[in-house]
């Protein structure tokens, strides 16, 4: 009985299954897409899935150890080559399993293996190539000016200084000069009428004192008849 074994042995020996996909890891590698039964296809998945995370770095250790598994030099220069280019940003999850029905020979249930990067009708960033990034430990690297920037910056401030500047007293005196002009105005008309109102007063003020001033001397002529008399 094989309680708790994970392994799907595929009913041959531990050569014959490496051997088997190792052929199928080959295959798919070469044409990017295999039809298999579903059973190979999940133990290739599992089998092939570490490998391609190996072949994302290009070193001659990695090399060797899926030369090892594999042993196809075609297969591991294209792997570490246009594969690993293609999946260089995905952190995994490699491989799509699609289940394609029945084989009608022996019942057996087949399915299509493919890489997800490959596949231009469901990954719609398939046939672009991505860019490794380039990281480096001594960070970026700023270059110093050979010429003082001072004196640059402050040419720069006094040319966008001088507009500035007429801007604002324009905005600043158009206002002011056309309130001066409004209070000049208020000051000449209150003044203005300040002036005729005290002519008006001096008028009626010597008006009333020339009423008055005949009456004294009319008296004084009744006195002089009377004392003539």
């Amino acid at each position: 009985m094989r309680h708790g074994d994970k392994i799907n042995n595929l009913g041959r020996t531990a050569a014959h299954r490496r051997a088997l996909l190792a052929n199928l890891s080959i295959a798919l590698i070469e044409h990017k897409r295999i039809t298999t039964t579903l059973a190979k296809a999940k133990a290739l998945r599992r089998h092939l899935e570490p490998l391609i995370t190996k072949a994302k770095d290009n070193s001659t250790h990695s090399r060797r150890v899926v030369f090892s598994y594999l042993q196809n030099k075609a297969a591991v220069s294209e792997l570490f080559g246009t594969v690993a280019e293609k999946v260089g940003d995905r952190p995994g999850g490699y491989l799509r399993i699609i289940r394609l029905g029945f084989r009608r020979g022996d019942g057996a249930e087949t399915a299509m293996i493919e890489l997800v990067d490959f596949n231009e009708t469901y990954n719609p960033n398939a046939g672009k190539v991505r860019q490794a990034k380039k990281t480096r430990r001594g960070g970026k690297k700023v270059a110093v000016a050979a010429e003082p920037v001072a004196p640059v910056v402050e040419e720069v401030a006094a040319v966008v200084e001088e507009p500035v500047t007429e801007v604002a007293e324009e905005v600043v005196a158009a206002p002011v000069e056309e309130t001066v002009a409004a209070v000049e105005e208020t000051v000449e008309t209150v003044a203005e009428e300040t002036v005729a109102a005290a002519e008006e007063t001096a008028a009626e003020v010597a008006e009333e004192a020339t009423e008055e001033a005949p009456a004294p001397a009319a008296e004084e002529e009744e006195k002089k008849d009377e004392e003539q008399a």
